[in-house]
Parts: structure tokens; C-alpha cells; sequence
């Protein structure tokens, strides 16, 4: 489990970073000069069909105080097309706990050279949503009087209370650069400031005015994102600053003592006292088997132990008797601990249960890919969990990750190498990733098409696995409303825009083990066209509004999928009175060579002739093949358009005909 103490800082600080923010306006006289040759420029330097491109795009870096961390962003973006503007029309600042956004400004300068300033009460606090599925706040605010040929600046402050400048420098951004800078003014301290350099080149560190060093990179092009790509951090350019004691040593020397430190300074926190003895015995009375024992465990710790991250009703008391709880014995008497402290007590028991139990270090692949030669903790290793051995191996738990089911890991943390602790020797082993099934969308549902291609019926959509975490995740603390609104779209989006949904429940949605559970009737006007005396429709009505995955003709960066999945879909479609299928012919089965995905239809008619039976199973990352190299992406593109094909796959209905009954499974 990621532990919240160790990753803020890198997620509030990479967030503001990566996305650039804008900000409210004082009508302050101190913006840099706009120059005539900026207004007069028609076309980008850096990319010749750039939409957007910065001119400048400079960071302070300013930790010389011991009250917390103060960064200052300033930039200035040229806007050149159409679709430029609309980028630039609305800006989000995210930001979490701990962080204040002060002195926010921004201004437009128009071709002729007016001034438009944005009006401080013009700034909305929202909460967004990102592709992890994570919720976040963020500043928001469009950008007034904006057109092509126009100049926009921002600028605002990030103060991060009680933080040290251990984070990413992200060079490459959304936009083309024609330079960008970052001034760093570290803490006066007995730790000197080092930094990691990736995809950098020759940029480095330095010394400038007033205490602060300065890296520059100048002409840089935009990070284009393409659909399953990397994660970010593997292809763009950016650095890594952070502070040591001493000067660079070798890696394996360096992890060694990493796991010996991590080891010692573990026994407090893996500690078994009497009282975590007695509630052990208690949970695993009964089990048989070593699965069993560590069942029980995983689920008392993660049931019966209040998670601070995920509860409601948690007090700033119940925080602060949290902050000083010590050893597995405290957490068991609060019965609520952080991530980190619900870890620890899983541990403990599994101790006191009579396993082998350590801490075990591993990086999050949503960021960047371990590499065991770049010799830093906070940077490579910044995940923890809790390794058991059982017989000759190792597997790993982590209750503190609230809506991740037991045998499985966050799916960041899985297909990752971790680091056991030991006292001597660090002990590697590779997190499992979890297969197709574990990760799973069942739906299912019974329709009636009307004669007027109208589709009335009741679904249901379950999601099990990485899926149901992100679903929790994304619902588990809105409204009725929200909840509402979040299915509403989904329908939407995966059948067709006339969707209408009423009389919806949503299930388990707080339960970390059970599968997350949507139902509802659905009315969609149109589903089905009608020409003359035919209706022309598609029986996956799951799949009605899907689109190939991959469009475009080339690909620059490796193909990565997050996890293997996998869907399942059983349908029965009521048809109109007076029509029957021209035809009945199904896609059959698809599958690549080495049975890496695999796409099998089946339909069928009830012997009466009026009910279309459909089902379909479709599974991806087989064999834990999810990572694929850009030269086979013609293949791989190939491939999915014809999954697509065949899940939206089209029957004929003709009115006043008859069909052979094809017997339904």
C-alpha cells in the first residue's frame, strides 16, 4: 500500500507541475513585457503544427525555509489556432491537503496589444476526477477574452506546509517549450540537494542569483499522449530533486542497507504483544489451512480496524490518538489506524500466527518502472506492503488498500519487482500480476425492441477486481446524486446518448471485497434504424456506442495496458410482433496466435422464434502479456478493430418473415 506520508508530497506537487495552473488577477503592474515580436509571431518555433506553445515556462523552487515549501510558477503561452483557444478556454490548479494556492493571476494579451485581466471572483473551487481514477480539488477559471493570436500568462504561488523539496521537475508538457526553467533554492542543512536526470540530455544544475541554482531546457516538444502509453514518466523529460547526506554510491550497496535499515526499524512496528497474540488465536480459530489463516487476518484488519483514509465520521481527535499510536497492539486498542498502521498489524498477526512476515518495498508502475540501478528509496521504492512466506514462497498483502480484494495487490503495485526486508541481504522478489478473470465486467440484461427501434429492459453491470477498486474509489463518497449522474454518463457513453435510466440501485459500493454492482432500467429511442419494412440493430447492447481502440495510422511510444481484463456479457432481446431475423450469423471467435486476447460470440433463437440469445466472454493480457513494443502496434490495432467489429456486429430484423429457430445457448 502506498503510504500517504511518503507520496503526498509527490502527488500534490507533480499535479500542479504536469498540469501547469492558472490563477486569479490583482491588477499588478509587475508582468513581464510582452514583446512585439511575440504578438506579431504567426506560426511556433518548436512544432510547426502546434496548436499552443510557451514561450517561457519558469518554476522557484524555494525551500530555504524550515516552515514548508513555497513553489512560484510563472508562464506565458501563444495561442495559434482554433483549438488552441478552446485548450486554453478553462484551466484547473488541482492541489490536496496541506497545500494553499495564494497570489493566483493571469491575463490575456490580445493581437492589438489590449490587456485582459481575469477577475479574481471568476475562480470556482471544483473537484475533478483523474485517470486513476482519484479524486481531487482543483482552482478553476476559463480565460477571458480569449482569441487566436492572443497571449496568455499565469502565475500563482504553491505553499506545501511542513515539505521538503524531494520531487519531479516535469520539463515536457502538454505543449511545445520554447524554454522552460526551474530555480531551486534548497535548505541550508547538513543534507546536500542531488537530483536524477531522465531524458534530459546534457541539462543540468547551475548556480544563479540569490541562493537559487537554475536548469533550462530550451525547444522542447510536446508530450503527445496516445492511448495506452507508458506511463509518463518512462518517455517524458524530467528530473528528480532530493536531498542526502552523502554523495551517490553504488546500488546494490545502496539497497542493501535500504533493507537492513527497513528491517530494524520494522520491529517496533510489526510487534507482538499479548493483546495482538489473543485476537489472533481469536480470527483464525477454525482455519485449516495457511490461506485460510491469512484470510481471516486480511479480513479482520481490514473490517473491523477503521481506515482513516476511507471511514466517514473520523475526528481530529481520532486523528491525533492515530498520529501517536506506536506499535500493532495501539492500533488494535483504537481499532482505527492509517494505511500504513493497518499494514503493520496484518503483519503482526501473521507473526503472531506463526508466519514469516516483513515489510516489502515496491515502486508504482502508474509513475515510473523500478530500476534497480537508480539508488533512491523515495523515488524508486515508494510503495509498502506486507510479504509472507508460505512454504518456499513469498506473496504479499496489503488490507490498508480498503477496496482491493484478498490475493490481489493495487493494480500499480502488481508486475513489480519488491524489495523483502532482511537484515543481511535484500530479497527480490516480483509482485504477481493478477489474470484476466480477477479483473472482470459482468453484464447482463433483458430488453424488448420495439417496432419503432425503440430498446426498453433492465441491466445489470458487476465489476470485480482492479475495476470494482476504481469504481469504489470514484463513488464511495458521493452523493445519491452524483452516484446518479456517474451511471447516467456510463450508460450514455457505452449504449447511446438517448439512453434514459431510471429506477437504478448501486451495490457495495463501501464493501472492499464485494463486487460493485450497478442496475437499472434503461428506455434508448433509436437504438434500433428502421428503414421500410426492416429494423437494423445490434445485440451487444453494452457495446451499441463503442469505437475501435486504437485510431491512429502511427505510434510513437510502447504500447501498456494497466492489467489484464475481461468481460462477459448475457443478453436476451425480446423481438418486435410481426418481425424475425433475416438473418442469424454470429462473428464466432477471434483470438491472435498466441491467445493474448480472445473475443467469442454466440447467438441464438428461442424455439419460438421471438427471443434473441447473445453472449459473449472476451479477455485481454493473457499469459500477463501487457506491455508490447511500437513495432507490432499495426498488429495489435488489427486486432482490436476487429474485436470491435465483431462486438458491434449487426442483425436484420424484416417484418413479415420467418425465421429458422438456431438453437439458443
Amino acid at each position: 500500500m502506498m503510504t500517504p506520508g511518503r507520496r503526498c508530497l509527490y502527488f500534490v506537487v507533480s499535479l500542479f507541475l504536469v498540469f501547469g495552473g492558472l490563477a486569479k488577477v490583482h491588477a499588478g503592474d509587475d508582468w513581464r513585457e510582452v514583446t512585439p515580436a511575440e504578438l506579431q509571431m504567426k506560426t511556433p518555433k518548436v512544432e510547426p503544427d502546434a496548436d499552443a506553445e510557451a514561450i517561457f515556462w519558469e518554476v522557484r523552487v524555494d525551500d530555504s525555509s524550515a516552515d514548508g515549501l513555497a513553489l512560484k510558477n510563472y508562464v506565458r503561452v501563444k495561442i495559434f489556432t482554433e483549438h488552441g483557444r478552446d485548450q486554453f478556454a478553462k484551466h484547473d490548479i488541482p492541489f490536496g491537503n496541506g497545500t494553499r494556492i495564494k497570489d493566483v493571476e493571469a491575463r490575456v494579451t490580445k493581437a492589438d496589444g489590449s490587456v485582459v485581466l481575469l477577475n479574481k471572483d471568476d475562480i470556482v473551487e471544483r473537484e475533478i476526477i483523474k485517470a486513476n481514477g482519484f479524486k481531487i480539488k482543483a482552482k478553476s477559471f476559463a480565460f477571458p477574452a480569449l482569441d487566436v493570436g492572443s497571449i496568455v500568462e499565469y502565475r500563482y504561488r504553491e505553499v506545501i506546509d511542513n515539505a521538503s523539496a524531494n520531487m519531479r521537475l516535469i520539463f515536457q508538457r502538454e505543449i511545445p517549450i520554447e524554454t522552460i526553467s526551474y530555480f531551486v533554492k534548497p535548505f541550508s542543512g547538513e543534507r546536500g540537494m542531488y537530483y536524477e536526470k531522465f531524458h534530459v540530455g546534457d541539462t543540468k544544475f547551475e548556480k544563479d542569483k540569490n541562493g537559487f541554482s537554475r536548469a533550462t531546457m530550451t525547444n522542447v516538444p510536446a508530450l503527445h499522449e496516445e492511448p495506452d502509453m507508458l506511463p509518463e514518466d518512462e518517455v517524458r523529460a524530467w528530473m528528480y530533486i532530493y536531498y542526502s547526506a552523502g554523495t551517490a554510491r553504488n546500488a546494490q550497496e545502496y539497497w542493501k542497507d535500504i533493507s537492513s535499515a527497513v528491517y530494524d526499524g520494522s520491529k517496533g512496528s510489526l510487534k507482538v504483544n499479548d493483546d495482538v497474540k489473543e485476537i489472533t488465536n481469536q480470527v483464525i480459530a477454525g482455519a485449516t489451512t495457511d490461506d485460510d489463516k491469512l484470510r481471516k487476518i486480511f479480513d479482520y484488519t481490514k473490517t473491523q480496524i477503521k481506515n482513516t483514509s476511507y471511514s466517514t465520521g473520523i475526528t481530529d481527535e481520532d486523528r491525533k490518538r492515530v498520529r501517536d499510536s506506536k506499535t500493532p497492539g495501539d492500533t488494535l486498542k483504537l481499532k482505527m489506524g492509517s494505511p500504513s498502521d493497518i499494514d503493520s498489524l496484518f503483519g503482526a498477526m501473521a507473526r503472531a500466527a506463526g508466519f514469516d512476515a516483513r515489510v516489502a518495498l515496491s515502486g508504482n508502475r502508474s509513475e515510473l518502472f523500478f530500476n534497480p540501478n537508480i539508488p533512491n528509496y523515495s523515488l524508486m521504492l515508494n510503495s509498502s506492503s506486507i510479504a509472507v512466506k508460505i512454504g518456499p514462497d513469498w506473496r504479499f498483502f496489503s488490507p490498508a488498500g480498503y477496496y482491493v480484494p484478498y490475493g490481489m495487490m493495487n493494480w500499480v503495485e502488481e508486475n513489480q519487482m519488491a524489495l523483502i526486508t532482511d537484515p543481511k541481504e535484500p530479497i527480490w522478489k516480483p509482485i504477481p500480476l493478477s489474470p484476466p478473470e480477477k479483473t472482470e465486467a459482468r453484464r447482463t440484461g433483458k430488453f424488448k425492441l420495439l417496432e419503432d427501434g425503440t430498446l426498453v429492459g433492465e441491466a445489470r453491470i458487476e465489476y470485480s477486481g482492479h475495476w470494482a477498486a476504481l469504481e469504489k474509489r470514484l463513488n464511495w463518497d458521493d452523493s445519491a446524486a452524483e452516484r446518479e449522474k456517474t451511471l447516467k454518463q456510463l450508460v450514455r457513453d457505452n449504449i447511446l446518448s438517448t439512453a434514459e435510466v431510471e429506477s437504478f440501485t448501486i451495490e457495495n459500493a463501501n464493501d472492499p471485497e464485494k463486487p460493485f454492482v450497478y442496475t437499472f432500467k434503461v428506455r434508448v429511442p433509436n437504438y434500433a434504424s428502421k428503414t421500410g419494412k426492416r429494423l437494423f440493430f445490434q445485440p451487444n447492447v453494452f457495446e451499441r456506442n463503442s469505437h475501435p481502440r486504437f485510431t491512429a495510422t502511427t505510434r510513437k511510444y510502447d504500447i501498456y495496458f494497466s492489467y489484464p481484463y475481461s468481460e462477459k456479457d448475457d443478453l436476451s432481446i425480446e423481438l418486435p410482433e410481426g418481425f424475425s431475423l433475416e438473418n442469424a450469423d454470429a462473428p464466432g471467435l477471434l483470438k491472435d496466435p498466441q491467445g493474448i486476447g480472445v473475443d467469442q460470440c454466440q447467438m441464438g433463437i428461442t424455439s419460438d422464434g421471438r427471443t434473441l440469445k447473445y453472449k459473449r466472454t472476451f479477455s485481454f493480457g493473457n499469459g500477463n502479456m501487457i506491455r508490447f513494443p511500437v513495432e507490432a502496434y499495426p498488429a495489435l490495432k488489427g486486432l482490436f478493430e476487429a474485436f470491435n467489429k465483431a462486438d458491434v456486429h449487426q442483425l436484420t430484423l424484416k417484418q413479415g418473415t420467418a425465421t429458422a429457430a438456431t438453437p439458443s445457448n
